[in-house]
């Protein structure tokens, strides 16, 4: 028996946490510091609606004392969050490996500042928590787990985690280097997130405006240049993940998880994406203009709500 426990069920979190109870060979623990949630979970499950439907049984908890050790976290917090949640729970992990499905980049190290074994990771299904113990799951996709270059964890390792994701319903391939993947779904969020949190559209309607689009295009230039500059070698074009994105059977509809915090008035993750591959830039010596002038406008977003 294999016990894993997901710190963080927002949206994405409640997709891993309520699949992998399916499992008979799995224990899922759910740690999550919003307790109506919690008690939700606890009193009537886990509910996936949507794009899947799945009614999940984890064993959910508010208290991270009550966490037993497990072989494997998956956290899936905002990724400011992140210090303060693996923080509180880094007691379960002493000798397991925890994997980072969060936005951006720079969640690893954060991670490794607390757990001896971190999992390089990037997951590209997306929802939104509709209420307690019901989470909407809009669009599925694929997971890709590696190891965190510092402290390499073997992949025989990592791919138990992999092959339990992939029975359970969320597809997940285990791969010698993960930055790939990682880069490519940041590239792409950061191309695409700012843009509808900034003008209140969706994923598609950004895409079907010429002066949009070429907007977002000019973003993936500048993320691909970034990658480029650290011998990153994408494992597939973003733009043609964008226009994927945009068709109405996949995510047209689907509102940015930056413009779910900005009509929530939530603190975003920009930081994390724009101002990440605009902090790699930096480093790398790759002018990232238009990454530099979203991250200020969406940071001027967030001060007018104080």
């Amino acid at each position: 028996m294999v016990r894993i426990c997901v710190v963080g069920c927002g949206a994405v979190g409640s997709l891993f946490a309520a699949t992998l109870t399916t499992l008979e060979d799995v224990e899922v623990w759910a740690f999550d510091l919003h307790q109506a949630h919690v008690d939700a979970i606890n009193k009537n499950g886990l509910q996936l609606v949507g794009t899947g439907k799945v009614v999940g049984r984890p064993r959910a908890v508010s208290d991270p004392s009550a966490l037993p050790p497990c072989d494997y976290g998956i956290v899936a917090t905002k990724a400011m969050h992140a210090a303060l949640a693996i923080e509180a729970t880094a007691h379960a992990f002493l000798d397991g490996a925890v994997a980072s499905v969060m936005n951006g980049v720079g969640n690893e190290e954060t991670l490794a500042e607390h757990v001896e074994y971190v999992i390089r990771g990037t997951t590209f299904p997306a929802g939104k928590l509709l209420e307690p113990g019901v989470v909407q799951w809009d669009v599925k996709g694929d997971t890709t787990f590696g190891p965190f270059e510092p402290r390499p964890l073997p992949l025989e390792k990592i791919a138990p985690l992999a092959d339990a994701c992939t029975r359970a319903g969320m597809p997940t391939v285990a791969v010698a280097d993960a930055r790939p993947a990682q880069w490519r779904k940041v590239i792409f969020n950061a191309s695409t997130n700012p843009i509808g949190a900034l003008t209140g559209l969706t994923h598609g309607r950004v895409c079907e405006r010429p002066d949009l689009r070429a907007l977002v295009s000019a973003l993936v230039d500048e993320g691909k240049a970034v990658a480029t500059a650290q011998g990153i070698v994408l494992d597939a074009d973003p733009e043609a993940l964008i226009d994927h994105a945009a068709k109405p059977e996949v995510a047209y509809g689907h509102k940015a998880s930056m413009l779910q915090d900005v009509e929530a008035r939530r603190l975003t993750e920009i930081d994390y994406l724009n101002g990440g591959i605009a902090r790699f830039g930096r480093e790398y010596g790759v002018p990232t203009p238009l990454n530099d002038a979203v991250t200020a406008l969406i940071k001027g977003v967030e001060a007018s709500w104080t």
